[in-house]
């Protein structure tokens, strides 16, 4: 595997190791104060970091690559290397846009290859109990459900500055909270609604925190109906504590996923909610890293409606243009 990019801090996940399917074989990162603190950090050579793509393709062969940058960056990254037939995984959101996203799904459909979305949600263990809970129908059909994600703010938790530069960069990132948790509950909405779009969407966005947060929103509500049911998303980097969180409520009954392990359930005839702690996902559902790997070995198939997926991820962007743009005109934005 390749990484392209250190600046966003998930990557520490993988350079933290751990993963017996994952070896990484060249890091492309032209700040080389950036690459010599992360890889002095995790005990890995300076002799893996590349300044270009091209450099590293000369050099390596990788057989998958991860991006680690900014998120208009992605679209460079597919550009590179599905035309090579590496297979691809990004940080959520998939792109800054849907012209973006429809030039890098033209590219990965013309070559064959993967290209995948990975949000830390999609290995909670508490939303995926959620979903087998709304498919066996004991809550009855689900009529709202409500996404909560965010954190005290990017630089309020103490992210690095190379992340927290282009995290406040509209164009770099797309907007701000709308874009960095907005992405979370379109993603998961989407999944339980099988990839259903909506009808509209309809926004507000806010600068709480304008002296910190000048270019960008720090905290948008997104609302998504459909017709029998209600998204509500809430993303901020104004809530006083992180967050990423989840209820749904059907006509019996309501679930609530609040951590990754811990959900709460109360059917309509129970006096009072039942808690339930989960074990945490087996190999390769657990991590975005085995499960890409499996993926490609084709020891697992992602279908349309997997959270990683592109179908599902094409959806989301096409949620956040439209959030934008409904929170920018005051008017609800209606989706072909």
């Amino acid at each position: 595997m390749g990484v392209i990019g250190l600046s966003h801090s998930h990557v520490h996940w993988l350079l933290g190791g751990g993963f017996d399917e994952i070896e990484i074989v060249g890091i492309v990162e032209s700040n080389k104060e950036l690459a010599g603190r992360y890889m002095n950090q995790y005990g890995l050579s300076m002799d893996l970091v590349f300044n270009s793509m091209d450099e590293m393709i000369n050099h390596t062969k990788p057989e998958a690559v991860t991006a680690f940058g900014s998120i208009y960056e992605h679209l460079e990254v597919v550009e590179k290397f599905a035309p090579l037939g590496i297979h691809i995984m990004v940080e959520k959101p998939l792109a800054v846009s849907t012209e973006h996203a429809k030039k890098m799904k033209s590219l990965v459909d013309k070559h064959k290859v993967l290209l995948m979305t990975n949000y830390e949600t999609t290995w909670y263990a508490s939303n995926h109990r959620t979903h087998k809970i709304i498919e066996s129908g004991a809550i009855g059909d689900p009529f709202k459900i409500n996404v909560r994600d965010g954190h005290q703010g990017p630089k309020e938790i103490g992210v690095n500055q190379e992340f927290l530069d282009w995290l406040t960069d509209p164009k770099l990132n797309g907007g701000g909270a709308i874009m960095d948790f907005g992405c979370y509950g379109s993603n998961l909405i989407t999944w339980l609604m099988n990839g259903q779009k909506p009808n509209s969407v309809t926004a507000f966005t806010k600068q709480i925190k304008p002296n910190i947060y000048a270019k960008v929103d720090d905290d948008a509500t997104i609302i998504l109906n459909y017709p029998k049911t209600q998204g509500i998303i809430q993303a901020s980097w104004n809530w006083p504590y992180s967050r990423k969180d989840m209820e749904v409520y059907g006509k019996t009954g309501a679930v609530f996923a609040d951590t990754a392990n811990n959900m709460r359930i109360r059917l309509e005839n129970d006096k009072t909610e039942k808690t339930i702690k989960l074990e945490p996902r087996k190999n390769p559902y657990n991590n975005p890293f085995s499960y890409f790997a499996a993926a490609i070995r084709g020891k697992i198939e992602v279908s349309k409606t997997d959270l990683s997926s592109l179908e599902n991820n094409m959806i989301v962007v096409e949620i956040l243009e439209a959030a934008k743009k409904s929170a920018k005109t005051g008017k609800t934005i209606y989706l072909k």
